[in-house]
């Protein structure tokens, strides 16, 4: 008979906690939803509808995180690929033209946040800052220049056929599916934890932690790309506000999803969905309590700083020196 492995079990749970946790706010906003006669379907759409473009961006983001590093200009970033999307599609009328243009965008722009610290050997977290400042000074000359007021727009026609939840759904299937190989099934996720979990042993190894950090970055361009192409589906209208709240949105559904702040081996794909599903769940469930937002955002940060202790605890003490 096997021996009670109290600590394996303790760590199963922690594992199994964002998973639990998600079930646990589901449950909850059926039973809140049923009790005000809320029509549970159409609720549930609009849960996919506000989380889906936080869940692609955080899947990429994961690459980012992994690596015990994180870009606070993901949001600014979007912001800009949206923008120079729907300007390209008002110039070309193309829709697959805009496609590549928010792509494209995306990725260079995470690149060269990159490229900028492997050349200047900064941390990436001060490239990402200084990043952040001038995307935000780039959104103003674009809408200056090419917006109608204080705004970028498209017809909402044009995009009325891709703004479907089945159309959301699979392009974060088939995002989802090219993350979960590269990071789950190849060398490059293991690599990507190596260095996030200590730094000087995977140097010592042979990893270029440079060259993963530049991969890492263009993979997480790419979930930008792709939802700032989803953006415009869903709000044609774009200002500077737009994608404002993504880069914090990112940060707090990877929490939740139950990733350690540190990266490392501990890190999984699958903490950008139930983050992400999570975060939307708990403010539908704000919502029909009547809570104001403020009270919101309390609630939020206090679970995401218990999270992280929780997370910290649990992993201090297998921690190498970094």
């Amino acid at each position: 008979m096997k021996k009670f492995n109290k600590n394996k079990t303790v760590e199963l749970l922690l594992n199994l906690a964002p998973v639990i946790g998600l079930i646990l706010l589901a449950a909850a906003f059926l039973v809140i939803a049923g009790a005000k006669d809320v029509n549970i379907s159409y609720s549930f759409k609009n849960i996919i509808n506000q989380s889906i473009i936080t869940m692609v961006v955080a899947t990429g983001a994961i690459y980012i995180y992994t690596l015990g590093s994180f870009d606070i200009s993901l949001g600014a970033s979007m912001c800009v690929s949206a923008l120079l999307g729907a300007m390209a599609y008002n110039r070309t009328g193309s829709l697959a033209v805009m496609f590549a243009v928010c792509v494209l965008c995306a990725v260079l722009i995470s690149l060269t946040s990159s490229v900028l610290a492997t050349v200047f050997n900064l941390p990436v977290f001060v490239t990402t800052i200084a990043m952040m400042s001038l995307l935000n000074a780039l959104v103003l000359v674009l809408i200056k220049i090419n917006g109608k007021g204080d705004v970028v727009q498209i017809p909402a026609t044009a995009v009325k056929g891709l703004n479907t939840i089945w159309f959301k759904l699979l392009i974060l299937f088939l995002y989802g599916a090219v993350c979960v190989l590269t990071f789950s099934f190849m060398k490059l996720g293991r690599q990507e934890k190596f260095v996030g979990g200590n730094p000087e042993c995977a140097k010592l190894t042979g990893l270029n932690a440079k060259t993963l950090s530049i991969i890492g970055f263009a993979m997480a361009g790419l979930g930008v790309g792709l939802g700032a192409f989803l953006t415009i589906t869903y709000a044609p209208t774009l200002s500077r506000n737009t994608a404002g709240s993504v880069g914090m949105d990112v940060i707090i559904s990877i929490v939740f999803g139950g990733m350690p702040v540190s990266g490392g081996a501990r890190s999984k794909i699958y903490s950008a969905i139930v983050g992400s599903l999570s975060m939307t769940l708990l403010s539908q469930i704000m919502l029909m309590l009547n809570l104001n937002s403020g009270i919101g955002q309390m609630v939020k940060a206090t679970i995401f700083i218990l999270v992280v202790y929780v997370s910290m605890l649990n992993s201090r003490k297998n921690i190498l020196p970094r």
